[in-house]
């Protein structure tokens, strides 16, 4: 496969250091920059319907354009109306067209695209552009589990109120184990990095990456250009930013009580362990409750089945729209997490 000119899609849980990997590329000089999050595939196509069908297209172009993300772009409202009318017919072709157009404004010859949550629709994206490349950044569900909780980015059910951390592990593990699956469907195009990799060893984790997209992702330049999150942390703990020793791997083993990361461990320790990461009590059995028990097959079973709902119906493009007007502050061209339980579909704010 001829790697110098294709695109990258960088695809991770939430809080996995999707956004700094991607900035990571944005500063080795040799991508388009575009500070804005690609959710076509789980926001954009399920409001607008199937871009094969012209007022779908249109319907794709008006609420994008009322995004920042549009704003972003820098481009002329109708060389894009005119191109995406003409040539879109997936979610892919509207990234594609108007990548290209950014790229071809900044005078260089590739992008990069940046969502976490298109890390469940890499096969989709792969088949619908060849050339695609993949890179899946995994960091430790512990971490994930103290990082999104404190942002509000997952809620659990009402009667899981308490244990917010365990349904956010069970998300990260439902992603992550999705995300390895189908990048073993569309392989060699698919690469795994870890977040640790990245952040305690970063020239090392850069020269692997670089052999993957076939662009050299020089360290020494990469720190003096510093866009975005390479020069400024983008961590849920805000008192923590500036510390002269901040190092956000391995926060769990603060936040965390030791029974807190035993029953965690209870949940998701198989996939702690086949990802690369230590247990902190290997071999021991932490007694669990039957609420917690049950948590593990519902909460799976939930965000796969809202995944289709989202994807395959009317009601999920109502879900959609609903998430996206209750968030605080948000527009439709946030990205959040997945999947929210019921508390959010039910009609209350976050």
């Amino acid at each position: 496969m001829e790697r110098k000119k294709s695109p990258v899609f960088v695809v991770g849980c939430h809080r996995s250091g999707t956004n700094l990997l991607y900035d990571n590329l944005l500063s080795s000089g040799g991508f388009a920059i575009y500070r804005a999050s690609w959710i076509v595939h789980d926001t954009l196509i399920p409001l607008a319907g199937d871009p094969r069908v012209l007022k779908n297209r249109r319907r794709l172009l008006g609420i994008w354009m009322q995004t920042g993300a549009f704003q972003r772009s820098g481009l002329e409202a109708e060389l894009v109306r005119e191109r995406v009318l003409s040539e879109c017919r997936t979610g892919s072709d509207f990234i594609r067209i108007v990548m290209d157009e950014v790229a071809r404004r900044q005078g260089v010859d590739r992008w990069a695209a940046y969502n976490p949550d298109n890390v469940l629709f890499m096969p989709q994206i792969k088949r619908e552009l060849p050339d695609a490349l993949f890179v899946h950044i995994i960091r430790d569900g512990r971490d994930i589990a103290v990082s999104l909780t404190k942002m509000g980015g997952l809620r659990p059910f009402p009667w899981d109120k308490k244990r917010g951390e365990l349904a956010t592990a069970l998300y990260w593990q439902w992603t992550v184990r999705r995300g390895r699956r189908d990048g073993e469907r569309i392989k060699p195009a698919y690469l795994e990095v870890h977040y640790e990799d990245l952040v305690n060893d970063p020239k090392s984790t850069l020269a692997r990456l670089s052999e993957f997209i076939g662009y050299d992702l020089d360290y020494e330049r990469i720190q003096r250009a510093g866009l975005g999150r390479v020069s400024e942390p983008n961590s849920t703990f805000k008192s923590e930013r500036h510390a002269p020793d901040f190092n956000p791997v391995g926060r769990w083993k603060k936040a965390l009580t030791q029974p807190q990361a035993e029953v965690l461990e209870q949940l998701i320790g198989e996939s702690l362990q086949e990802f690369g990461y230590s247990l902190t009590t290997p071999g021991k059995r932490t007694r669990i409750g039957l609420p917690v028990r049950v948590m593990r097959p519902v909460y799976p079973a939930f965000f796969g089945l809202k995944r289709w709902l989202k994807s395959n119906t009317p009601l999920g493009r109502l879900s959609t729209l609903a998430e996206r007007r209750q968030a605080p502050g948000a527009t439709v061209a946030q990205a959040g997490p997945a999947a929210r339980p019921a508390a959010e579909d039910a009609g209350k704010s976050r």
